[in-house]
């Protein structure tokens, strides 16, 4: 049976989630972590689980060997690798590596296959290399920000988010996934992943709009069209949004001063820092410093 047809769409007026046993505590074995690697040669066993990983921070060049395939090149924020159960896998990076590991148990990927009406036999997840996913990153950054809060929204909430990964794995990266077709008006994968390498590379500096569009080689009014419907959301608020995590990260080492923090992540001072910091996160810098001592 092809892909093609082994995929059933789900009908419009079912919402699989209202089903789905919540007692069975879907998060089960679903663990989140926030991981840094050395520079040079890691190898990586099997595991069990299905492993979603997300690049975090700034980019890094690096190289992958895994399920008989090499991936090269630059590694930028946002970039999803997913690493199928029992394949074992060798990487080599040049810098600190930092990602967001999400281990998804075959128990949840055959619970999500099933409430999609697919057998779970027939489900095997795909093997990628740095693919962009803004509906999985989305979820991971969720998943970071619960984490990082100590969950404090409880067990429904993260079987909720360990669910929609499931989900999009099944839909999107697996054998019985149709796949998608290139959506007009966005940008080409290297072009973008060169802009989100240039923001990552100078957050600390003054980046006007014009400036980052020069380095994609585009206009600024077609740059924020393209960059819009890439990452989905406007530009200016994505360097924002990186500025802020950038300083939440410094908080957290707890070397610098606020008012440092607020000039190594591009802003212009502490008070400009403290007012996206409590848009953004919702809280202020000092108080974010205190929770996360």
């Amino acid at each position: 049976m092809s892909a093609q047809s082994a995929f059933q769409p789900v009908r419009p007026e079912a919402n699989p989630l209202r089903s789905i046993p919540y007692r069975q505590n879907p998060g089960a074995g679903f663990r989140v972590r926030l991981l840094t690697d050395p520079p040079g040669k890691i190898e990586l066993p099997a595991f069990q689980n299905t492993i979603v990983a997300i690049h975090v921070g700034t980019s890094v060049h690096g190289s992958c060997r895994r399920d008989g395939f090499t991936h090269r090149g630059l590694v930028v924020h946002g970039d999803v690798e997913i690493i199928p159960a029992h394949t074992p896998s060798v990487w080599e990076v040049s810098d600190k590596d930092t990602f967001l590991s999400l281990s998804v148990p075959p128990e949840l990927l055959d619970m999500v296959a099933e409430e999609l009406e697919l057998d779970p036999g027939r489900v095997e997840i795909r093997n990628r290399f740095s693919v962009r996913d803004i509906q999985l990153e989305s979820v991971g950054w969720a998943l970071k920000a619960e984490m990082e809060c100590g969950y404090p929204s409880g067990r429904l909430y993260l079987d909720s988010l360990a669910v929609s990964v499931a989900t999009r794995l099944v839909r999107c990266h697996s054998s019985v996934s149709v796949e998608s077709t290139p959506v007009s008006g966005r940008m080409s994968g290297r072009r973008l992943r060169e802009v989100l390498s240039f923001i990552e590379d100078n957050l600390n500096q003054e980046l006007p709009l014009s400036e980052i569009a020069g380095a994609a080689g585009l206009s600024v009014s077609h740059f924020k069209s393209l960059f819009r419907e890439s990452v989905g959301m406007p530009a200016h608020q994505y360097l924002i949004r990186r500025r802020v995590e950038r300083a939440k990260s410094l908080l957290a080492e707890g070397k610098m001063s606020i008012s440092q923090i607020a000039f190594e992540t591009g802003f212009a001072h502490q008070s400009h820092l403290a007012r996206h910091m409590r848009r953004v996160l919702g809280v202020s810098p000092k108080a974010l410093r205190e929770m996360l001592r």
